[in-house]
């Protein structure tokens, strides 16, 4: 089953988009990597702003990376022409908006390590960082990610 197929049996559609928002781009392609920009976690109807550890729970947090997650795919689908070009997720880099003394910054990314590699398989096995800090208009996560294409 095709990376996209499997996105859609899960209930997800990935739409095209405009890559340019005016200031810089939502992701961009140098050979066969593509990195995207910090994406956030809207997704549709659904935005979850807030600190963890304070307004949010950790499964909160989860969720949110996974919608960052979405995101990202996205955006590298509109660099790559679909999502099925992708040859592997090579990094993510995840970034929690966190209340102070919260550290369990890993546990709120692996919303998004685990639906990369429940879509993506053994190309799906990526370095990873995750940290806290607080993310621009209270978001609750954002997230970079690098992958190779064809």
């Amino acid at each position: 089953m095709s990376y996209e197929a499997k996105l859609q049996a899960m209930g997800y559609t990935l739409e095209t988009i405009n890559l340019d928002n005016g200031k810089f781009v939502l992701a961009a392609r140098t050979g066969n990597l593509v990195f995207t920009s910090g994406c956030v976690p809207i997704w549709g109807d659904k935005t979850i702003k807030g600190k963890i550890g304070a307004d949010l729970t950790v499964e909160e947090g989860y969720e949110a990376a996974k919608l960052c997650a979405l995101n990202c795919f996205q955006a590298i689908k509109n660099v790559a022409g679909s999502l099925d070009n992708v040859t592997r997720i090579v990094k993510v880099f995840g970034m929690v908006n966190v209340a102070p003394d919260f550290d369990d910054t890993p546990g709120v990314i692996h919303g998004c390590s685990d639906l990369v590699r429940e879509v993506f398989g053994d190309a799906g096995l990526h370095a990873r960082s995750a940290i806290g800090l607080t993310v621009p208009f209270n978001f609750a996560v954002e997230i970079e990610m690098i992958a190779e294409v064809k």
